[in-house]
């Protein structure tokens, strides 16, 4: 009778997760993989969800699960920034025009949810902040003299193992030691302190100053003349790598998409977003079907936005990296999102040569 007994009694785990309320499952496997702005009008959803969504621990969940570009800084020559938002009610940030910092900057780069902003005084101290929970830090002054518009790239790579950010900043500078020549000046947070690189790329080449692109321990600028810079952080050593920016009349952009480089390119009828396959053609034998560039992606937009070559100011690829392709066309700024196929019109714009940098709608702890 013992045995028949045993036989029917049902253990059960009053800590298996088939057993959490509904508010406990979205709160642990559904919030961490929304944006700030959402997050913070979640908070008045209960007591326990407002408790837990501003711990430093899910703090850190969010910035690891959450990764979408969720809009642009933009500014336009003296003015503060203002924040372009792809979702107004996913996707903001408290102060757009970064008030909370303690001087007035220029926007430069920004990673994953990090912001790099230039002070205007003094030694022009670079910032590096959270817009969203307004944290900052000010980074040591400089060794070298990165210029009036720096080709400046801020990588960030969020990792569970690190609560608070990691973060480099790389700086492509023209030497003052060495004719048509660049060097390169790199701060690291977890060593708070800027070194200048041994290596030096000789080559009578113009870099693009915001078109600096970070894909795996290689940073990307664009040069003029079809060109790409390439420095490889592991090794400390540059290349010369075939844009294939011929018959773009400038209206191109680097980016990163599926963990591979990316060149954007306009054309008559839309756009053409290829990626990098063989960074060593230059190196092969004559006559290789190798090719440096593969078409990923070839998009019809009707009708085309995109003016001739010849009026590159008008019509131009603003930014493309992840599923966001940021382009402006006739006086307003245009994006369209590769996954949904959609193009929506996101502001006007008025100076074709205003700053504009992406932004992840993250609680990254600085």
């Amino acid at each position: 009778m013992d045995r028949g007994r045993r036989a029917n009694q049902v253990l059960v785990n009053k800590n298996s997760k088939i057993y959490m309320d509904l508010k406990d499952i979205v709160r642990d496997h559904a919030l961490p993989y929304l944006p700030a702005k959402s997050l913070f009008r979640f908070t008045g959803v209960c007591r326990d969800w407002k408790l837990d969504i501003l711990t430093p621990f899910f703090a850190h969940k969010q910035s690891n699960c959450f990764s979408d570009i969720s809009g642009f800084f933009y500014q336009s020559r003296a003015d503060p920034p203002s924040f372009i938002s792809l979702d107004r009610n996913a996707y903001g940030v408290p102060d757009p025009c970064l008030k909370f910092l303690p001087e007035p900057v220029d926007i430069r780069t920004s990673s994953n949810g990090l912001l790099c902003c230039q002070g205007r005084d003094g030694y022009k101290a670079y910032y590096i902040c959270n817009p969203v929970t307004k944290k900052w830090k000010k980074l040591p002054k400089a060794n070298a003299d990165h210029g009036s518009d720096p080709a400046i790239v801020l990588i960030f790579e969020p990792s569970l193992l690190n609560f608070v950010a990691e973060y480099k900043l790389v700086c492509a500078f023209p030497s003052v030691d060495f004719d048509n020549g660049y060097e390169f000046e790199i701060y690291s947070s977890k060593e708070g302190s800027w070194r200048v690189s041994g290596e030096i790329y000789f080559g009578n080449k113009t870099l693009v100053p915001r078109s600096g692109v970070h894909v795996n321990d290689i940073v990307y600028w664009q040069a003029m003349g079809s060109q790409i810079l390439v420095f490889d952080l592991k090794m400390e050593r540059t290349q010369l790598l075939y844009g294939d920016f011929y018959g773009t009349g400038g209206c191109a952009a680097l980016g990163l998409m599926d963990g591979k480089l990316c060149l954007t390119k306009a054309q008559s009828s839309g756009l053409i977003v290829n990626v990098l396959s063989n960074a060593y053609t230059n190196t092969m034998e004559m006559n290789s079907k190798a090719r440096t560039w593969k078409t990923k992606h070839q998009i019809t937009l009707s009708p085309s936005p995109f003016a001739p070559a010849a009026d590159r100011l008008s019509s131009n690829i603003m930014f493309a990296s992840g599923n966001v392709v940021l382009f402006r066309s006739g006086g307003k700024i245009y994006s369209y999102n590769l996954k949904t196929k959609e193009t929506q019109c996101v502001g006007d714009e008025f100076d074709y040569d205003a700053r504009i940098v992406s932004h992840v709608n993250s609680l990254v702890e600085i």
